[in-house]
């Protein structure tokens, strides 16, 4: 064979491999046909998460999970949970889903972590006394208190004999705004009841509205040993009332996380009719004096 047919073969058979080889990097790996998906993207804790934080982007991680190892309202992407306030503590390497946040259909307390130097104390509200029963879990609540008139009487004495006469008529009540800044560290609602069709007390067919049952609320609150001898006593002799305050007020701007110490307490007066009368403009009753008419002497 001459030289220059073989120089032509040694190129063809060259360039046949430059082909081959091209064509393998244009259809990249290969991969069988319908492979199951066997790991999905996972959202998990970067680092430990305290009750009532928000979630930022350094405290949460993406890694692959085998499906069977993945809970079931788990999050794939951390922008489905970023600035969402976590309603329980959550561990390093903990997988978020929908009961980090409290997405479930009732509130259940089923474990308490109770924080080092405090106490956990329920109270039990209504939609009136519990804002609608909508508080949550690592929500932040004050306790407002109200005494009624029969627990403070006012007597007067007999300089005689010393004896002592309640005078009527003299309006006692007290209003207190006594406990601020508790977090809530769990929260139980009742089933909701099987409703009949047309049941008094719902809205109309069509129409959408929250029904007055009167459903009642337990409230697990975190306190010291001072408040709980407080909140004993209010549920003793007194009418309470929890008020939901703003979360972002007790965390911090810049991290998100709980502050600790809490900001300090707001201060207030307590509230009684004088009070009402005094600084708020309430009209007292007025006084007329009568003259009566004089009565034959029989």
């Amino acid at each position: 064979m001459k030289r220059s047919n073989r120089l032509v073969l040694l190129v063809g058979v060259f360039l046949a491999i430059v082909a081959f080889i091209a064509v393998l990097f244009l259809q990249g790996p290969t991969t069988p046909a319908n492979e199951p998906v066997t790991e999905l993207d996972t959202v998990v804790a970067a680092v430990d998460i305290p009750l009532g934080a928000r979630i930022t982007v350094d405290q949460v991680k993406v890694i692959k999970l085998p499906i069977a190892s993945r809970n079931a309202t788990a999050f794939s992407s951390p922008t489905q949970v970023l600035g969402k306030r976590v309603r329980q503590p959550v561990v390093t390497d903990a997988q978020l889903d929908a009961s980090t946040f409290g997405d479930t259909a009732q509130g259940t307390i089923l474990d308490i972590e109770v924080p080092a130097g405090k106490r956990a104390i329920t109270v039990q509200v209504d939609q009136v006394t519990g804002v609608g029963t909508v508080i949550k879990t690592g929500d932040y609540v004050d306790m407002v208190v109200g005494i009624r008139a029969d627990k403070f009487p006012v007597i007067t004495t007999n300089p005689v004999d010393d004896t002592f006469t309640v005078v009527s008529g003299i309006n006692g009540t007290s209003v207190k705004l006594l406990l601020q800044g508790m977090q809530v560290l769990g929260t139980l609602l009742p089933p909701p009841p099987a409703q009949a069709q047309g049941q008094e007390g719902q809205p109309p067919p069509g129409e959408t509205g929250t029904a007055l049952t009167g459903q009642q609320e337990i409230v697990a609150l975190s306190v010291d040993a001072q408040q709980a001898e407080v909140i004993k006593f209010a549920q003793m002799d007194g009418e309470i009332s929890l008020i939901l305050r703003a979360g972002d007020d007790f965390l911090d701007p810049l991290t998100g996380q709980p502050i600790d110490p809490p900001p300090l307490p707001d201060p207030t007066t307590g509230i009684i009719l004088k009070s009402l009368v005094d600084r708020y403009g309430v009209l007292p009753p007025e006084l007329i004096e009568t003259v009566l008419p004089a009565q034959a002497r029989r």
